[in-house]
């Protein structure tokens, strides 16, 4: 029986807003914002500026209410600085780096077993120079050459060198001093050989959990060995992606699944709704237990620790922690019989996250999983349900397409076109198997018995080649070069107006929005002009000269330990960046490593045309061809020469082909690894009198000799030689040399990527990346921090 309503004066007035320190909504989205504004910045604000700021808005925030968001902005802001101090603060000395010290600590990652080394992390308890004791505290990330069996926890005494926090700098590359700040590292380095002092303790202490997820991942291992699948399956598992090989990457980045790998947002999402329901639909079976709890109550406890378990598995780690805050503001609220508004929920979430680790903001998975809910929220909320489960299936499929492509085109410069399609199975099929594997490894961790595990990751492996075989499309996936900040703020527009409800007049303007991402180019160099740019990749070189229409790469730089090479890490993402989707020659000067370790990771991205190298027995490509004296071409208006070696046949250093490049009013010469005695014969020779020289041998003594500096006569003297490296490269008597000459110098070590322009009428430049891309986290020289 329905109740009359009130009369008009007999009905509650309607609730107050809140009256204290802003309302809790306006409170978590001021703090986000602050955190956030701290990391945009290049240098961190003076402490007792935000303090004051803070004092004087919170005195005015009581006077006057619209203030106090605010307020929180800045209670955010000196948050984010508390929390980073630790690594802004107090940086690794400089006086440290590349000097034997003696370190006690206990091992703190998963080791990362690869050919010819081990990578983990330590947690620096104790450090000495010699007999000397230092403050040194925190956490470092190690390569152990011939390690013994570790385990996660131990506590080992180890001889190391350290180095600061450092890594590639070039434009389109992967950010590693980033990673290293959002992980806390406070240096890198490696065990010396004999560095092994000895086992301290052999107990987990506070690792325990980790060391309980060590032996299930040895055990997942042994019983898949040789599985193509083993790398998916421990990574569904324990959230350790590391046994994942880059091609399988390479095949669900194209695809668009790669989201399904890892442990995130929707592995914990799936886990928890399942026992959810589970628990919901057992508990409803109980009068008794339905009389002392609510089964929707019983299913949120139920989902809660199925989410808290999952993410143990996963140690914690930093996706987990936040795919479990936003799934217990949904379930707490569920507990307390609270519906959350979608965005408050949203809000509250992204604050507790922020404020358990501020380094989350700058995670692109953070963007990616907020971004992700928010475009699901905006295009699906408040609007009328479709008919059908896969009508409302590809729907949302459509929301989350068109809600991620700017922002994964804004993060990683391309996007699966095939997406769309893979995931609307994709999905589901995950999200069958993830209990099966689950149950599985449950099974053997429990009795011992690996046959159920076995086929899954049959069924997982059938799923990756069905992938892989999408993935080889030509058009599977797209990429972009650089696009113009106005671009990406009309892209975003464009497609939360495609998204909007269809009813919203002018809602068909965000496809033209969203057209300069695909019809924009980088911009190109004109007709006789060549544009240089010197990659930074380390103890190693790599150098990109474009024309108008044509584009030549000297050298790819090395290979590291477990596949890992500057030609796909450094050259290609440069090379996309700049809108290059084809090499026209690629040079190789000579056959050491440090030269041609990235070419076959470059080679694998992109078509080659001519291959030219000094030792082209050294190259696994029949296309390989020498370089010899004499060769020469003309690319719009610009002309390039090779002037060494004179025959066929030479091996190592001297082997090294010179190229020199030249417009109208600038020249570059680039020797690689060049001896002093080929050196001194070109000299003789004549003729070299160049703008730019790219300094042999990265700045060793056994090259730039005197005559060869006197014949060529720089203006700039470039260095590429690795940050800090064990060769002291450049060495002080080339410095000097180079000195007397009269030419300036710059070393990619520190100022990054270089660039310079060849004009019809001289040289535009430097342009140095570290300089034109100052971040809070950036290395410095000591003292600019």
């Amino acid at each position: 029986m329905s109740h009359p309503e009130p009369p008009a004066g007999c009905r509650p007035p309607p609730a107050a807003p809140p009256t204290g320190w802003a309302s809790p909504l306006a409170a978590a989205l001021g703090f986000a914002l602050g955190v956030c504004l701290f990391f945009i910045g290049s240098v961190p604000p003076p402490a007792w500026l935000l303090g004051l700021a803070a004092a004087a808005m919170a005195w005015l925030a009581w006077h006057w209410a619209p203030a106090r968001p605010l307020c929180w902005l800045l209670v955010g802001l000196l948050w984010a600085q508390f929390r980073a101090c630790d690594l802004l603060c107090h940086p690794f000395p400089a006086d440290l780096a590349r000097v034997d010290l003696r370190l006690e600590g206990r091992v703190a990652s998963l080791p990362e077993s690869k050919s010819g080394g081990t990578r983990f992390q330590l947690r620096v308890e104790r450090a000495w120079r010699g007999e000397e004791a230092l403050g040194f505290r925190g956490l470092v990330r190690l390569t152990w050459r011939g390690a013994p069996p570790l385990r996660v926890g131990e506590a080992r005494a180890l001889g190391v060198r350290l180095k600061p926090p450092h890594g590639f700098a070039n434009p389109g590359g992967f950010d590693y001093e980033r990673w290293l700040f959002q992980q806390g590292i406070v240096a890198t380095g490696y065990v010396r050989d004999g560095g092994d002092l000895g086992l301290i303790d052999p107990g987990a202490g506070s690792y325990w959990i980790d060391r309980w997820r060590q032996g299930l991942s040895e055990r997942l291992g042994r019983a898949l060995a040789g599985s193509p699948a083993a790398g998916l399956v421990q990574a569904l598992v324990l959230g350790e992606d590391t046994e994942v090989t880059p091609d399988q990457w390479e095949v669900l980045t194209r695809t668009g699944v790669n989201h399904l790998v890892s442990i995130s947002g929707l592995h914990v999402g799936l886990v928890a709704a399942s026992l959810f329901f589970l628990t919901r639909w057992s508990w409803s079976r109980s009068p008794w237990l339905v009389a002392r709890l609510a089964a929707p109550r019983a299913g949120a406890l139920g989902g809660l620790v199925a989410a808290l378990v999952y993410s143990a598995l996963a140690g914690f780690a930093v996706c987990t922690q936040r795919s479990l805050i936003m799934l217990s503001v949904v379930l707490v609220a569920l507990l307390w019989s609270r519906t959350p508004r979608p965005w408050t929920g949203l809000t509250f979430a992204l604050a507790a996250v922020l404020l358990l680790d501020p380094t989350e903001a700058l995670s692109y998975g953070l963007w990616l999983s907020f971004g992700g809910v928010a475009a699901l929220i905006y295009g699906l909320g408040n609007r009328l349900a479709l008919e059908g489960l896969w009508r409302c299936w590809g729907q949302a499929q459509w929301v989350a397409t068109l809600g991620f492509l700017p922002l994964l085109l804004l993060l990683f410069s391309r996007a699966s076109v095939v997406s769309p399609l893979v995931n609307l199975v994709a999905i589901p099929l995950f999200g069958l198997l993830l209990p099966l594997v689950l149950i599985a490894a449950a099974l053997l961790l429990i009795t011992g018995i690996a046959t159920p595990l076995v086929w899954t990751a049959a069924l997982l492996a059938w799923l990756l080649d069905g992938l892989t075989a999408i993935s080889a499309w030509p058009w599977a996936s797209v990429g972009i070069g650089a696009r113009p900040d106005w671009a990406w703020v009309a892209a975003f527009g464009g497609a939360l107006l495609l998204l909007a409800p269809r009813g919203l007049p002018g809602r068909w303007l965000g496809l033209p929005l969203l057209l300069p991402l695909g019809l924009l180019t980088p911009p190109a160099p004109a007709p006789g002009e060549a544009w240089l740019r010197l990659l930074d990749v380390g103890q190693g070189l790599s150098a990109v000269i474009r024309t108008a229409q044509h584009v030549l790469v000297f050298d790819t730089g090395p290979a590291f330990l477990g596949g890992f090479n500057t030609g796909d890490a450094v050259v290609v993402p440069y090379l996309r960046e700049q809108g290059v989707r084809r090499i026209d020659t690629l040079v190789l000067s000579h056959g050491d490593q440090d030269h041609v370790g990235g070419f076959a990771g470059l080679a694998a991205q992109l078509p080659i045309d001519r291959i030219l190298a000094g030792e082209p027995g050294e190259l696994a490509d029949p296309r390989a061809e020498p370089c010899l004296a004499g060769q020469g071409w003309t690319w719009d208006g610009v002309d390039f020469a090779v002037l060494y070696p004179a025959q066929a046949g030479l091996e190592g250093n001297d082997s090294s082909c010179v190229l020199r490049v030249a417009t109208q009013g600038a020249s570059l010469l680039v020797p690689g690894d060049l001896g002093q005695a080929p050196e001194r014969q070109l000299a003789r020779r004549g003729g070299l009198t160049t703008t730019l020289l790219v300094a042999g041998h990265h700045g060793s003594n056994t090259s730039s000799s005197r005559d060869f500096l006197a014949a060529v006569t720089p203006a700039w003297v470039l260095y590429a030689s690795g940050f800090a490296n064990r060769f002291g490269f450049p060495a002080a008597r080339v410095r000097e040399r180079v000195a007397a000459v009269g030419a300036r110098e710059l070393n990619t070590a520190e100022a990054g990527a270089i660039g310079f322009i060849l004009t019809a009428t001289g040289l535009e430049g430097p342009d140095l990346y570290r300089e034109a891309h100052p971040r809070l986290w950036s290395w410095r020289p000591p003292g600019e921090r």
